[in-house]
Order: C-alpha cells, then structure tokens, then sequence
C-alpha cells in the first residue's frame, strides 16, 4: 500500500485499551465515530488467524470477502448510534470489524489506489475541500462526500465528459457500506486513514466538487 501522510491537526485514531479487552482498537475507533462524528456504525465480520491461514467468522470456506461483510444477515436492523450496544458487541467480539453505512450522512466514492493518490494530490494542490480518505489492503481509496451523490454521478460523469468511459469509480450510497479503520480486510492488513477526519473536515464535500478529477485520474489510469 502506498504510505500517505497525514496533516496535521486532525484527529489521531484512538489509542487500543488492552486492560478493555480492546488490544486492537476497534470498540474505541466505534465508539469515536458515534460520539465524536455523530455516525452510524455496523457490526462486521471478523478475520481470524487460523492453521496458519486467514478465515472470516462467518465460517463460509469460500467467503471472498473476509472481514468485509455484516456480522448479521439482518444487517440493516443492526445499525446503531447506541455506545451501549458497541461496548456490548465489542466486548464479546474484539476482533469484529467496523462497517460505517452510507447513504446516510455521507456517500464514499470507491477508487483504485493509483488513481486515489493522484487525485488526491491534484485536489490538494488546487485547494479542494476535502472530507475523510481511507485507504485500505486491497488497495483502494474512500473518499467521503454528501449523500445523495450515487444518483447522480452517472449524470456528472457524462458532464466531465467520461459517460460512455469504463470506469473503476463506485459509489456506495443508500443501503450500503464500507469498512472501517481499523478494521482488518483479508490478510493484506487494517484499512488506515489517509486524511483521517478532524474538525478540518467536518463539513463534507459535495461529490460534484471530486469527480471531474477523480475521473480522469481513473480514467488516466484506464488508459
């Protein structure tokens, strides 16, 4: 994974507690992200080191997407604001993972790493307001906009004249979710904050304001 640094001023993932159980940090990054950024979280599915292999708690052999799905099948129901119910799941599962779903207070538009950074850049030299970038193990990065935007980026790409181009740019929006830092993906590590969120980035861009360089640098990378 390309290593991005982080500016300074915002704010730094919360520090595990062994003495909690919590040796990983997740239960405290959960319980962050309600009380620090009013966000909904969602229990994941944990990865779990097993006969010198990596395998997802759901105990699927096949599973693709290890640590990358819902802990429950009624996963919609299981969206909480409650610190209760964090402490609760994550004192009976350390290891579960931390799914953030969106459609709600934002949306995340899904890209290759590559193109990520170089978007990334190109934003910040420009002076964009940005909001939080993930990047995770499988190489790709999250950036959070405003909700609402998965209805209507085909519309803004076919301004920013990429329509008819076959992009590597998703958009997870209502009824969908991403993993979460530190949550860990497969056995390529824990998905990190590349622009972590602060006080710097608490008002959220629109995704008008990204995708005219987010596409080209996918489509850049495309070609």
């Amino acid at each position: 994974m390309t290593v991005l640094s982080l500016p300074d001023g915002d704010l730094a993932a919360p520090a595990p507690d062994p003495a909690d159980g919590d040796h990983l940090g997740l239960k405290a990054a959960a319980l962050a992200y309600i009380e620090e950024r009013h966000w909904d979280i969602l229990p994941g599915a944990s990865v779990i080191r097993a006969d010198g292999g990596w395998r997802c708690s759901c105990n699927n052999s096949a599973c693709a997407a290890l640590g990358s799905h819902p802990a429950h099948r009624d996963w919609q129901k299981q969206i909480t604001a409650q610190p209760s119910r964090v402490h609760g799941w994550w004192q009976d599962h350390p290891e579960a993972g931390i799914l953030l779903p969106t459609g709600r207070t934002f949306d995340v538009i899904d890209v290759p790493e590559q193109a990520g950074c170089l978007a990334l850049a190109r934003l910040e030299r420009s002076g964009a307001a940005l909001g939080p970038v993930a990047a995770t193990p499988t190489r790709r990065l999250y950036f959070f906009v405003l909700p609402g935007a998965k209805l209507k980026i085909p519309e803004m790409l076919m301004r920013a004249g990429w329509g008819r181009a076959s992009l590597d740019l998703v958009c997870h929006g209502d009824k969908d979710y991403v993993v979460a830092p530190p949550s860990r993906m497969g056995s390529g590590g824990q998905v990190q904050w590349a622009r972590p969120p602060g006080e710097s980035n608490r008002w959220l861009p629109e995704a008008a304001e990204l995708i005219p360089t987010l596409a080209y640098a996918c489509g850049r990378e495309r070609y």
